[in-house]
């Protein structure tokens, strides 16, 4: 019999969490597709101070509250891609990277992403001088002039979180003033390291191998004026001009606005029947975490209607969930009660993924005598403590710089990590393993399968970031990559250890990929896009 949710979620943010806590408490199964990370871009914000009855909070901190009430209730959550969606009929198919998927309704939650201006040299120097997440690129600029682009909410944010590397941060705002509240744009118009210039925008960047120069015009004057890396030294720019809607999985099957943002109703309602949007892909005034839960709540409690109405005259039999007592969720980012990197919460999540472990995984150390090596050992050591299936085996010689190797059935995997899993590669460690050692995971796509296959040799070299969103759908790619064709080498790095790495290839944003030790891309990237890069 086919398996048939109530409710499938697309996006693991504020709006589809809270959908989810809501549909889940009804007690309609619920299963929330997420991506990257759940928790959505609000992740990369580290203080939240204006949610009604949460007095301080970080992004990951709220979401992460809101996935243990979901979790509560008896929602269900996985990490996989979305590749398709059919949105017609009483039963809605959800294709993704992990097999198909189907449900009765759907919330669509999917978000929006940081904005391109397409300014000369903006894509040239993304990686090298230009970037869109102080979170994740603002320790390449320590000690450097900052340039942001922007006078919203983001913008303004980003440039206090800035001034704690920079030396001085210039804002470059279109507008005659700020489109932020007053209350965060104050907070950046009276800081001593911010500069703020109106009516003012980018025109162009350049230089040879990394940023050297921009060229910005005053709106009202026309009159130009350029800044010279040579006169002040190293500089960079960081452009937060909105975001795009996330919009790729339905933009020919659903109303959009002339921005490219779902139309829905004051239900949350699309133009199709049982499916519903939520948060930042809907068309809104006012895009805040507040906002986006509301949508979610909205949105899930029209759908509870829909879903019985439709079980019954389609004589539907879905799915039941039980709501059960969870555990609290302690993610791997979080900080731990003692000196231990994987908490017992975190062990009893595992346990039923590592459980469909059938042959073996050796998780092969090789150990330097200083604090990270030793960081790197006790972690090898207590994953591999988690599972009979999991071998430790540590190498005697003294190495370069620590790793940990993983091997299936003996076999090189083609898989090095240089640092340590935590923070939001542990999950990409995770899965590593996984998909090494379990012979029933999820196949890829046949046509995905044969052109994996089709490749020649490789070389990959990430460069993450703990604490950067965007690295762990590229190290989850390349690692996949790695595991189906063992022609292909990967090698994931965490830049804060190798500064001569960072020098060499001139990284200045994270998540960098190196193709071969020549070709130097910057950017989140998926499976098909990485292919589509060997293959070029």
């Amino acid at each position: 019999m086919e398996t048939i949710y109530d409710a499938i979620i697309v996006g693991g943010g504020p709006a589809g969490l809270a959908a989810a806590i809501y549909l889940a408490r009804a007690k309609y199964s619920v299963l929330v597709l997420e991506k990257e990370k759940f928790g959505g871009q609000i992740t990369i914000t580290s203080e939240i101070v204006n949610y009604p009855g949460v007095l301080e909070d970080s992004g990951t901190g709220l979401t992460q509250k809101m996935r243990q009430q979901a979790e509560h209730f008896g929602a269900r959550f996985q990490l996989c891609e979305v590749q398709s969606l059919q949105l017609e009929g009483s039963i809605k198919k959800v294709k993704t990277d992990k097999g198909e998927l189907s449900c009765v309704g759907l919330v669509l939650a999917t978000g929006a992403h940081p904005r391109q201006l397409g300014f000369p040299g903006e894509k040239t120097f993304q990686g090298r001088g230009i970037a869109y997440c102080a979170t994740c690129d603002g320790e390449f600029f320590e000690g450097c002039e900052l340039f942001v682009i922007g006078g919203g909410f983001a913008a303004c944010e980003e440039a206090v979180f800035l001034t704690q590397y920079a030396t001085k941060v210039t804002m470059i705002v279109r507008e005659e003033d700020f489109t932020a509240a007053k209350s965060i744009a104050d907070e950046a118009r009276e800081h001593p390291k911010i500069e703020c210039i109106f009516e003012t925008e980018i025109i162009e960047a350049g230089g040879e191998d990394s940023l050297e120069y921009a060229v910005f015009r005053n709106n009202r004057t026309g009159e130009t004026w350029r800044y010279e890396a040579s006169e002040h030294g190293r500089f960079g720019i960081f452009v937060f001009a909105g975001y795009v809607p996330a919009n790729e999985l339905f933009k020919d099957q659903l109303e959009l606005n002339q921005g490219g943002y779902l139309v829905t109703d004051r239900h949350q309602a699309t133009n199709i029947a049982g499916v519903y949007g939520a948060g930042d892909i809907c068309e809104k005034d006012l895009r805040q975490v507040v906002t986006a839960v509301s949508d979610g709540a909205l949105a899930a409690t029209a759908l509870e209607k829909y879903i019985s109405k439709t079980c019954q005259e389609a004589h539907l039999e879905t799915i039941k969930i039980q709501k059960t007592p969870q555990p609290k969720v302690k993610h791997a980012d979080a900080p731990l009660a003692d000196d231990r990197f994987i908490s017992q919460e975190i062990i009893e999540q595992l346990a039923p993924i590592l459980a469909r472990l059938d042959h073996e995984v050796t998780l092969k150390v090789a150990v330097t005598n200083d604090d990270f090596g030793l960081e790197m050992k006790q972690f090898a050591s207590e994953f591999a403590a988690l599972n009979d299936h999991i071998r430790l085996d540590e190498r005697t010689d003294a190495p370069a710089s620590p790793y940990i190797e993983v091997l299936a059935e003996g076999q090189d995997q083609g898989i090095i990590y240089h640092l340590v899993p935590g923070g939001h590669e542990f999950n990409s460690f995770v899965l590593a393993v996984y998909f090494s050692g379990c012979s029933t995971a999820t196949p890829l796509d046949a046509s995905i399968q044969q052109a994996i296959q089709s490749l020649d040799t490789h070389r990959l070299d990430l460069y993450v970031s703990l604490s950067c969103t965007m690295c762990p759908e590229l190290v989850q790619a390349c690692q996949r990559l790695a595991i189906e064709n063992a022609k292909i080498h990967v090698s994931i790095f965490d830049i804060n250890h190798f500064p001569q790495k960072k020098e060499e290839y001139k990284i200045m944003s994270v998540p960098c990929l190196v193709i071969d030790e020549k070709e130097v891309t910057f950017g989140k990237k998926n499976l098909e896009t990485v292919l589509a890069l060997l293959k070029a």
